[in-house]
C-alpha cells in the first residue's frame, strides 16, 4: 500500500535512514492515511538513540528524552521522534517503570495499545503490519496487540480509549478485548480526571456518541459517571417516552450537531430524573423538578472531571432550561431571552429539537410546530433588534446618576424596572423616553 507522507516527514526518514539507522511513521497517522484522514500530527519512530537523532539535526527539543523521545524541529513545525524500545513493568496503570531501547521494530510495535495503531511505514519498507492492522480496518474492530488484559494493565485509560475508537470509527470491539475491559473497568479509578474528560470529549463528539452504550456495557460508566448508570436502569412508563432514561440520552446525543457543549448538554439534560422518580396512581412515572436537580449534579460531575468553568457554566444552564416553558408570544420570548441568557438562549432549539426526536412520537408534530414558532418568534426579535437584556436598554446606571441619582442599589432596581417596562413595550426603549419616565420618579420620591 502507497501512503503519501509530508515532505518534512520524507526528509527526517531519510536523514535517519541514511545515517544507518531504520526509521518509519508509526501509530495513529499511518491509521489515518490508510483510512484516507488527514493526520492531526506524525509520529517518527526510529533504531537511532535520542542522542543519535539529535546529532543529525540541526534543532531538536528534549520533549520526552526519559522514554526516548526528542522532537525535531524543521521550519519551525515539531515532529515527535522516538526510539523503539520496549515499557518494562507498569506499577500505576499507566506509567513504565523504566523502558529500554531496542534495534527491533516488532518489539516496539508490540508494545503499543491496538492493532490499527500499530502499523509503521517508509516509502523503502512500504507497510509494516505485523500484528494485523489492517485485517482489523476491513473488518470494522478494534482489537488489542497481544494479550488485552497485559495492555489495559499497562495503561488502563486504553479502555476508555477502545470504545473512542470504536465510535469514532464505526467499529466494534473485538470480543477478547471487551471480555479484558469487563474484567479491569475499575481500574479506570487510577486515571486522572483529566486524561478522563479528553477521553470523553472525544467519544461524545464522535460520529457515534450513542457509542457511550459500550462503556455502560463494559462497566466503564461505572467507575468514570456513575450517575449515567443510574440513567440506564431508570425506566420510563409514559406516553412522551419509549426509552429508559438512558437510552433516551443516548439518541439525543445523535440527534445534536458535534460540538462539545451541545453533546454534552444532551448527555446530562436528564440526568436528575432517576433522583426525581415519582409513580402515579396509574403507573405512570414522572420526573418533575429533574432539570434543577440535574442542573446541581451536571455542575458537580463536571467539576469532578475536571472541565473548565465556561463549559460547566454553559452545560449546567442547558440542562436546567432544555424543557422550561416559553409562553408563545413576543413578549414571552424576550423575557425567556433575558432569563436563560443571550448566548444560552439559542442553543436551546437544537437542544429540545434533538430532546423531542429521541422521545415517543406522542405529540410529536405538535412540539416541532411549537418550537418553530418560537423560534420564529425568536428571529424577528433579534431581526427588529429589540432589547433583550440590561445591556441593550438604551439608558446605563451612568446616565441615571448623571441625572442626580445617587449611586447604589436604587440604580439596579429602576434600570430592572426599565428594562421590565421594554421587555413587555419594546418600542419605548428610547434613551428619550427611558429619561423622561426616570425623572419623573425622581421627582415623586423628593416630593
Amino acid at each position: 500500500m502507497q501512503i503519501r507522507l509530508p515532505d518534512k516527514v520524507n526528509r527526517i526518514i531519510e536523514t535517519l535512514t541514511a545515517a544507518g539507522y531504520e526509521a518509519y511513521a508509526v501509530g495513529g497517522c499511518v491509521r489515518d492515511c490508510v483510512l484516507g484522514r488527514t493526520p492531526n500530527d506524525w509520529d517518527i519512530t526510529t533504531s537511532a538513540t535520542p542522542e543519535e537523532t539529535k546529532s543529525l539535526f540541526p534543532r531538536t527539543i528534549d520533549t520526552g528524552i526519559k522514554h526516548g523521545t526528542v522532537t525535531v524541529v524543521l521550519n519551525k513545525e515539531g515532529f515527535e521522534v522516538t526510539t523503539y524500545r520496549i515499557d518494562g513493568a507498569y506499577e500505576d496503570s499507566r506509567h513504565p517503570k523504566e523502558v529500554t531501547f531496542t534495534a527491533s521494530l516488532e518489539e516496539d510495535l508490540k508494545r503499543r495499545d491496538f492493532t490499527i495503531n500499530a502499523m509503521a511505514y517508509n516509502q523503502q519498507s512500504g507497510l509494516v503490519d505485523i500484528f494485523g492492522g489492517m485485517r482489523d480496518i476491513e473488518q470494522g474492530i478494534i482489537r488489542c496487540v497481544g494479550n488485552a488484559e497485559e495492555r489495559f494493565t499497562e495503561d488502563a485509560l486504553r479502555m476508555l480509549r477502545a470504545v473512542r475508537f470504536s465510535a469514532q470509527l464505526g467499529y466494534q470491539i473485538h470480543e477478547e478485548t471487551k471480555c479484558a475491559i469487563r474484567k479491569l473497568a475499575p481500574n479506570l479509578k487510577l486515571i486522572s480526571a483529566e486524561r478522563i474528560q479528553a477521553e470523553l470529549i472525544k467519544l461524545v463528539t464522535s460520529a457515534h456518541p450513542d457509542y457511550l452504550r459500550t462503556a455502560y456495557e463494559t462497566g466503564i460508566t461505572k467507575q468514570i459517571l456513575p450517575e449515567f448508570d443510574l440513567c440506564m436502569e431508570t425506566q420510563q412508563n409514559n406516553p412522551h417516552h419509549c426509552y429508559s432514561v438512558g437510552e433516551h440520552i443516548l439518541h439525543s446525543m445523535s440527534e445534536i450537531k458535534p460540538e462539545k457543549v451541545l453533546r454534552l448538554g444532551m448527555l446530562f439534560h436528564d440526568i436528575g430524573k432517576p433522583q426525581t422518580l415519582t409513580v402515579d396512581e396509574e403507573g405512570i412515572t414522572h420526573n418533575k423538578g429533574h432539570a434543577v436537580v440535574g442542573e446541581k449534579m451536571t455542575k458537580e460531575i463536571l467539576r469532578r472531571m475536571k472541565f473548565d468553568n465556561d463549559t460547566i457554566d454553559k452545560v449546567s444552564k442547558i440542562v436546567l432550561y432544555h424543557d422550561q416553558e416559553i409562553a408563545l408570544t413576543d413578549s414571552g420570548v424576550r423575557r425567556a431571552v433575558n432569563r436563560m441568557g443571550e448566548e444560552i438562549f439559542p442553543m436551546l432549539f437544537p437542544v429540545r429539537y434533538a430532546d423531542i426526536q429521541a422521545q415517543s412520537d406522542y405529540h410529536r408534530e405538535e412540539k416541532l410546530q411549537k418550537l418553530a414558532y418560537i423560534q420564529e418568534l425568536y428571529e424577528g426579535i433579534c431581526k427588529r433588534q429589540e432589547c433583550m437584556s440590561l445591556r441593550d436598554l438604551a439608558v446605563t446606571g451612568s446616565d441615571l446618576i448623571a441625572l442626580g441619582m445617587p449611586a447604589g442599589k436604587e440604580i439596579g432596581a429602576l434600570l430592572k424596572e426599565l428594562l421590565e417596562l421594554v421587555l413587555e413595550e419594546p418600542e419605548r426603549n428610547s434613551r428619550e423616553e427611558l429619561l423622561y419616565i426616570c425623572k419623573e420618579k425622581m421627582q415623586k420620591i423628593r416630593s
